[in-house]
């Protein structure tokens, strides 16, 4: 592929904008309230165009339509599952949660069950999740580079990122980013609405058929022309029927012809060179679906399918309530009231951006399917456009998209690295602007070096693991904190423990196992149908024993956690810290309006 200068240029112009609206935000930001909460002034409308900017990471930009492309309607519950997460957050945490007055999740806590060491425990999982999250993110962005500028290293999206991000947060921490990030979703809902319609009208116009084949075809995609595929990872092809294909593996001076059997599982090692003639049948990687037929319908493995469905649900259901950048916002309102408006806001337009990422998957069946060799699905996205519409006209909408994928990665991680930051200023340093902006150096910096070294995994898996972690340790604590009061210390420690132990040994057999041979059982990679139970019964269980750990004022806290705004029961906690906000004149400088 040539170089793409419309996409090179969209890039930079994002970048460009991110680093202008950092800056501009960041002029009235001198406080610790400004750099953790936004002097929490920032009003439910612009909020939720925040939170869905930060929330539509490279899982949902890149890894939705790449899911969708290998598993088919067994992927579209990704999309379902991080949508809805935010129903369960509007009804069970978000207005109690501001009212609490805390300003990180472990200060909400601590506020809670009164426990020190439990907030720390909580600060510790809340790093993991974090750097977890931020990982995808850094290795998505060389990923997006690469594909759409070949001559790019992979490692210079991952430090572009961290290095625009970092600057914005070291600004203004959260008063720099809110801005940010509304424009961002806006302009990642625009890279993909307009590539769809455009799309879709030469789809339609050209008779609804792609090359590869129809999606209700029994038979696997085709390759419409003469394709030669690169492979860059290793993997385990499995072939539907006998395929003869051009092979040139890795210190090979000239290519082999050879003939792959059919229900044949073939070991291809990185950096082979495969040449299939036109009409041959697509190879796909173990994980994807071979017939169209079975791609169309959901649970077609039968009962695992329908397990790992059910598990990722819990996952997605459960894990955003307890996702750290996700909560952080909320506190970020000036009252439960606009907290919980917010959450319907953001449903309503993260429902309206799932649209066209699943359309463009469906698209790319048809017309990318050397992709479900690779394995690199989640580069659909940036593939089709050309696909679709050689020439100028899909170079641009290429841009376009590569614009959108850019601004995902910058806002996802800015409100990653913000919110890990703060927890990190205030918990092991003493919450002054000094000590976040010396956090944020930390912060950015680990996530870059396991981005660099780490082998890359499909985006959506990646954040799913995040997801089921978050489900596994703080959905418990929140759900059973604000509307349960025999909730004890020692049992929310146990819980999250328990269920954070047993999703990070899922991660570790899941790591190990892709580097051994795929061994590992599919509860490896979606643990949450096991741990979030267990998380839940431990919590409660030790609750009950240890009646003792309950605290003193648990009465007074759950008032106010759940007292309506006017009753006046609200308190910030940052005030016993920080100080009083200045002057009311103060304040009002640069207030983000509704």
């Amino acid at each position: 592929m040539q170089l793409n200068a419309w996409a090179l240029t969209g890039t930079v112009l994002v970048a460009v904008m991110t680093f202008y609206l950092g800056h501009r935000s960041s002029r009235f930001a001198s406080t610790t309230h400004d750099f953790l909460v936004a002097r929490r002034t920032v009003r439910s409308r612009r909020n939720a165009a925040a939170i869905s900017g930060e929330y539509l990471s490279a899982a949902s930009f890149l890894g939705v339509a790449g899911i969708v492309l290998k598993e088919g309607a067994d992927g579209l519950w990704y999309p379902i599952g991080f949508t809805a997460g935010y129903l369960a957050l509007m009804l069970f945490v978000a207005a109690p949660l501001r009212r609490s007055g805390a300003y990180t999740l472990p200060d909400f806590i601590e506020a809670r069950l009164g426990s020190v060491a439990l907030r720390r425990c909580a600060t510790g999982f809340v790093v993991v999740i974090g750097i977890l999250y931020l990982v995808p993110q850094l290795q998505g962005a060389g990923l997006a580079l690469n594909t759409v500028l070949p001559s790019v290293p992979l490692w210079i999206g991952s430090v572009a990122v961290t290095v625009i991000v970092a600057v914005n947060v070291l600004a203004g921490g959260m008063r720099a980013i809110t801005v940010v990030q509304a424009f961002q979703y806006w302009l990642k809902l625009f890279a993909l609405a307009v590539p769809a319609f455009v799309l879709c009208a030469v789809f339609v116009s050209g008779g609804h058929a792609g090359p590869a084949g129809a999606l209700g075809a029994p038979a696997p995609p085709q390759f419409a022309a003469d394709t030669t595929v690169r492979i860059d990872t290793d993997v385990n092809l499995r072939v539907n029927t006998l395929t003869p294909l051009h092979v040139r593996g890795p210190g090979d001076a000239q290519e082999r012809t050879v003939v792959w059997a059919k229900s044949a599982t073939e070991y291809v090692p990185k950096g082979t060179v495969l040449r299939f003639e036109a009409g041959t049948p697509v190879p796909v990687v173990t994980q994807a679906v071979a017939n169209n037929d079975d791609w169309l319908r959901p649970g077609s493995n039968g009962l695992s399918d329908l397990l790992q469905t059910y598990s990722l649900l819990i996952a997605t259901f459960l894990g955003t309530m307890g996702l750290p950048h996700v909560l952080v916002r909320f506190y970020t309102n000036p009252d439960g009231k606009a907290a919980r408006r917010t959450a319907v806001h953001v449903l309503l337009l993260l429902g309206l951006f799932y649209l066209f990422p699943t359309l463009l998957g469906a698209m790319s069946r048809m017309y990318v399917p050397q992709l479900l060799v690779t394995g690199q699905t989640d580069a659909a996205v940036l593939l089709l456009p050309q696909s679709v519409l050689p020439g100028v006209g899909g170079e641009i909408l290429t841009a376009v998209i590569m614009a959108g994928a850019f601004a995902a990665f910058l806002s996802t991680s800015s409100g990653l690295m913000v919110s890990v930051t703060g927890v990190i200023s205030t918990d092991l340093f003493k919450g002054r602007v000094p000590d976040f902006r010396w956090a944020t150096v930390i912060v950015g910096a680990i996530p870059l070096v396991l981005a660099l070294t780490m082998r890359s995994t499909d985006l959506s898996l990646s954040v799913g693991m995040s997801f089921a972690l978050a489900a596994s340790t703080f959905a418990p604590v929140l759900v059973l904190g604000i509307w349960w009061r025999g909730l004890t210390w020692p049992g929310a420690m146990a819980g999250m423990v328990v269920g954070g132990g047993l999703v990070l040994t899922a991660l570790v057999l899941n790591t190990v196992s892709g580097y051994t041979g795929n061994w590992a059982p599919w509860l490896a990679d979606q643990p949450a149908l096991l741990t979030v139970p267990i998380a839940f019964a431990v919590t409660i269980v030790v609750s009950l024993g240890t009646r003792g750990g309950r605290p003193a004022d648990v009465n007074a806290v759950m008032l106010r956690l759940h007292a309506p705004d006017p009753l006046g029961f609200m308190r910030d906690r940052a005030v016993a810290r920080f100080g009083q906000v200045e002057s009311r004149h103060r304040a009002g400088r640069g207030k983000h309006r509704r």
